[in-house]
């Protein structure tokens, strides 16, 4: 059977449970961590180096399922290292790596994918590697197909999960550096046997559909040395003014509350004080310690307007200073894209708008850009997800094997 066709065999079998699990839920020097809070916290102050830097790393675990019966063939590495936030300045974030056991036997060296999650919260406790440790990690099934092609996988925790601080949640350029520097840091681990000519994909989802493509924006500019082939980026929020409307009084309203976080930390001209409640700030309070799960079943259908001052939805505020520059500056599609894109978004998305995930393929495809972008028709984010997966490996696929990557701007722009 073809390593292809056994990982697609794959994604298949799991992807049942994963639907249910998402729902309901300058060089590298090892570092012994004596307990969990001692490896999620940073050395202070942070010692010189260079995005990408490792600043610790020990074994690690995955497991498929929260009861650890299901462990894939991979080694794990749970690593820290030196990226950039929102503003430049430097910062650590934590990830984890895996490397299938068995030897890479295609040409060259090893691929690696360097993996974006999509929405896991704010709070410590959803941080991927540490969901990934316990089995509850509800993109392991997809994680899983990549290392059944003997890819090795990087998945970073972004800013913020784990570490101290608020996760900058949807936030472009602190997402495209953690996704960026993940990549980097994985090769720098010596047990990892990954080669700095290794090949590398950027893959992702929703949040991390996002934090691929602005990955893809930026890797020219921000880490030209890294081999990348291309990008997957599924479903992603481009346009946070247009997803914002949608999300206020929807089952997933908790999300908004994650925006908000996240804009509130990584610009410190917006105070979220000066326009809640008390009410919106003990809601704003809880749901900064909040997974996914948590803040659907909690927050689910919120309307924000009871929880402002004035009386006014949350989202009206995205049109006014200091909000408005500070959103605009998340939007996806104002560069050119330095790799091909592969872009697969349902028109049946129910938590972020198709429409805004079409332009930004349209305005990479304006700006040159080498993009494929697919829709689908299948309901729901969620279904949008397991729908996607299949094609998105088989692109990947394609462009570690160097073939020729489809580009349908044409149709796109109407001519």
């Amino acid at each position: 059977m073809r390593p292809l066709g056994r990982a697609r065999r794959l994604l298949a079998t799991l992807a049942a449970g994963a639907t249910g699990l998402a729902v309901l839920t300058a060089g590298a020097t090892a570092h012994a961590a004596e307990s969990e809070a001692d490896f999620y916290t940073p050395p202070s102050p942070l010692p010189a180096g260079a995005p990408g830097d490792v600043l610790r790393y020990e074994p690690g675990e995955f497991y498929l399922d929260p009861i650890k019966l299901i462990e894939p063939d991979a080694d794990v590495y749970r690593l820290m290292y030196l990226s950039s936030d929102t503003h430049g300045a430097p910062n650590a974030v934590t990830g984890t790596l895996l490397v299938p056991e068995r030897q890479w036997r295609g040409e060259g060296a090893r691929p690696l994918v360097s993996y974006a999650p999509g929405t896991q919260g704010v709070g410590d406790d959803c941080a991927p590697s540490k969901k990934l440790a316990l089995g509850l990690e509800y993109e392991g099934p997809f994680i899983t197909g990549l290392l059944a092609l003997g890819y090795a996988v990087v998945v970073t925790d972004y800013e913020g999960l784990g570490t101290p601080g608020m996760h900058t949640y949807v936030n472009r350029a602190a997402e495209a550096h953690a996704v960026l520097d993940a990549a980097r840091a994985a090769q720098r681990i010596p047990e990892a046997d990954l080669s700095p000519d290794s090949p590398v994909v950027l893959a992702g989802y929703s949040q991390g559909g996002g934090a691929s493509a602005a990955a893809a924006e930026l890797i020219d500019e921000y880490a030209p040395e890294l081999d990348v082939k291309g990008a997957y980026a599924g479903a992603p929020p481009a346009n946070l003014a247009e997803v914002a409307p949608v999300l206020d009084g929807h089952y997933a309203a908790g999300f908004l509350g994650f925006s908000l976080l996240s804009l509130e930390a990584a610009y410190e001209e917006i105070d979220l004080d000066e326009v809640v409640n008390d009410k919106g700030r003990r809601m704003l309070d809880e749901i900064a310690e909040a997974c996914t799960e948590d803040a659907i079943l909690k927050y689910a259908f919120m309307r924000t307007s009871k929880l402002t001052k004035d009386g006014r939805a949350l989202k009206e505020y995205l049109d006014e200073e200091p909000y408005a520059s500070a959103v605009a500056e998340q939007r996806i599609g104002e560069r050119a894209p330095d790799v091909p894109v592969f872009v697969l978004h349902s028109k049946l998305d129910d938590i972020v708008p198709y429409a805004q995930g079409r332009q930004m393929a349209v305005d990479w495809c304006e700006k040159g850009g080498t993009v494929q972008f697919t829709t689908s028709y299948v309901p729901s984010h969620i279904g949008g997800m397991l729908r996607a997966y299949p094609q998105a490996v088989s692109w990947l696929n394609d462009r570690i094997n160097g073939k020729e990557p489809r580009n349908n701007c044409s149709s796109l722009l109407g001519s």
